[in-house]
């Protein structure tokens, strides 16, 4: 029993700690600043300064909207300990990532014990961006629509 109940934390802990960011410094960081404040744009403002390309991904789960999601935030968290108020939005994909859970089997005496094997095909979605630094202007002139 005991086992078993530790066989399932390490495997709840291992799928949980499966979320991970990286990125390639492009330009300066800047201060740190709140995720809240952090947008996404299709296309870099004229007058951003790129700051790090950035991946995201979430946690491993079964391909969800909020896997989607929480890649995304993750992304933006990344770009707000750089400093950057933007983020072009480069793509979200999924990959693989196949989790087994097994019970072993055994003999003891005349007694004989068997198993069971789990194969749960699973995903991680990735994000991918561009962090900038978007000056003021730039960021008014983008919520303006043209006339």
């Amino acid at each position: 029993m005991k086992i078993r109940s530790f066989t399932i934390a390490a495997l709840l802990l291992t799928v949980a700690g499966c979320a991970s960011t990286s990125r390639v410094m492009l330009g300066s960081a800047r201060p740190p600043i709140d995720p809240a404040l952090v947008q996404i744009y299709p296309n870099a403002p004229a007058g951003s300064v790129e700051i790090a390309q950035i991946e995201a991904s979430s946690a491993v789960g079964f391909g969800t909207q909020g896997q989607t999601n929480a890649a995304v935030e993750r992304l933006k968290r990344a770009a707000a300990q750089l400093g950057a108020n933007g983020v072009v939005l480069m793509g979200v994909g999924s990959s693989g990532s196949p989790v087994g859970m097994s019970v072993g089997a055994g003999s003891y005496g005349s007694h004989v014990g068997g198993g069971v094997g789990i194969g749960i095909p699973t995903t991680q979605k990735r994000a991918a961006g561009v962090a900038l630094w978007v000056p003021p202007q730039a960021q008014r002139a983008q919520e303006q629509p043209p006339r």
